[in-house]
C-alpha cells in the first residue's frame, strides 16, 4: 500500500489534504496521559481534571480560573512547537505539487511547518484567536502577547483580574474562537479561506488525489463523507486514508482508494 500511495502522489495532478486531530497526535500534542499530567498536575488535582480535552468544558468559577487553564492550554497547544517534526515532513511530500489543506485542527502546526495561508482551510477556529463570547461582532483578535502574558503572571490557577480579556466592542468577556456552540464566529479571513478551498475543488478536476490523514468521526462530514463524494464525482480521482486503525473506504470508489491502518509518523516517513 505504501508503494500505491506513493505512486498515486506522484501521479497527482493536485493533491487535497484532509487533516484531523490524529495527526497533531501523532507529532507529540497528546491531549492526555504524561503530557497532561506534565503542564496540568495542579489541574487534575484541584478540578478532577483528567485530560485537556475534558478540561476545555470545565466550569470554571471564575474568569480568573477559565483563564489561568486557557492561556496555559493555548500557550503550549499553539505557541509551542509540536515534539516531532510531522507536519514539516508531510509539506515535504506535497511541496512541489499544487495543493490544499483542509484541516478541523486548530493548532497553527500547518502555518508553523510552512504551509503558504492560501493554501489552508481551518475550518473550527484557531487557538490564537479571540472572540467576543456573544458575539456581538464577527470579528476575531490575535491573542499571543495577551497568552504568553496571562500564563507567565497566573498564580495558584489564576490571572491577575486586570489580564480578562474583553470585548473591545461591548465590553462582554472574551472566548477563544473554537467551534464549540453556535457562538463560534466565522470571521473575513474564514470566509476568504473557505472561498479559496471551494474555488481549488472547483478548478482540479483531472487527477486529484484527496489524502485524508488521522479523522475520527467526531466531524465526519467535514472531510471524511466530502471527500468520499469529491472522490466519486471524479473518475479520476484517488482516495488515500491513512489512520491507526479505522482506515476504510466506501465500496463505490474501492477500486480507488488506498486505506493504510497504522502509525502515521512510520508511513509517511516511509514515503
Amino acid at each position: 500500500m505504501i508503494d500505491k500511495l506513493r505512486r498515486a502522489l506522484k501521479e497527482a495532478d493536485a493533491v487535497v489534504i484532509g487533516a484531523g486531530s490524529g495527526l497533531s497526535t501523532a507529532a507529540g500534542f497528546d491531549y492526555g496521559g504524561e503530557r497532561f499530567y506534565q503542564y496540568f498536575a495542579d489541574f487534575a488535582e484541584k478540578y478532577g481534571i483528567r485530560d485537556m480535552y475534558s478540561g476545555g468544558f470545565y466550569p470554571f468559577a471564575s474568569q480568573e480560573e477559565y483563564w489561568a487553564w486557557w492561556s496555559r492550554f493555548i500557550f503550549i497547544n499553539r505557541y509551542m512547537d509540536p515534539p516531532k517534526p510531522l507536519y514539516q515532513r508531510l509539506l515535504e511530500l506535497v511541496r512541489d505539487k499544487d495543493y490544499f489543506v483542509l484541516t478541523t485542527n486548530v493548532d497553527h502546526c500547518f502555518q508553523k511547518a510552512g504551509v503558504d495561508k492560501a493554501r489552508l482551510f481551518y475550518t473550527q477556529g484557531d487557538y490564537g484567536l479571540l472572540q467576543c463570547s456573544v458575539p456581538c461582532r464577527q470579528e476575531t483578535y490575535e491573542n499571543e502577547p495577551l497568552i504568553r502574558e496571562m500564563a507567565e503572571r497566573q498564580r495558584d490557577m489564576r490571572v491577575p483580574t486586570e489580564l480578562i480579556p474583553r470585548c473591545p466592542r461591548c465590553g462582554k468577556p472574551m472566548m477563544p474562537n473554537l467551534r464549540a456552540d453556535e457562538r463560534f464566529v466565522e470571521d473575513g479571513g474564514w470566509h476568504a479561506a473557505a472561498v479559496r478551498y471551494r474555488d481549488f475543488l472547483q478548478t482540479r478536476r483531472g487527477r486529484v488525489l484527496f489524502l485524508e490523514l488521522a479523522v475520527g468521526f467526531n466531524t465526519p462530514g467535514i472531510i471524511k463523507y466530502s471527500f468520499w463524494r469529491l472522490t466519486e464525482e471524479n473518475p479520476a480521482a484517488v482516495y488515500a486514508c491513512l489512520n491507526r486503525s479505522k482506515a476504510f473506504a466506501p465500496e463505490k470508489i474501492a477500486d480507488r482508494s488506498i486505506c493504510i491502518n497504522g502509525d502515521i509518523a512510520r508511513v509517511l516517513a516511509a514515503l
